[in-house]
């Protein structure tokens, strides 16, 4: 599933979802590389 997070107040980052972590944020990966942070909420 293809998810965006949100890394800073300025830095999003799309990717395939890996795993939740228990604090809330998520982790995408991206490639090889893997980055963790908040997910963002889906506007309607």
């Amino acid at each position: 599933m293809l998810r965006t997070i949100s890394l800073g107040t300025c830095v999003s980052v799309q990717g395939l979802l890996e795993r939740h972590l228990p604090d809330g944020r998520i982790v995408v990966k991206v490639g090889n590389t893997a980055y963790t942070g908040t997910p963002v909420s889906k506007q309607a």
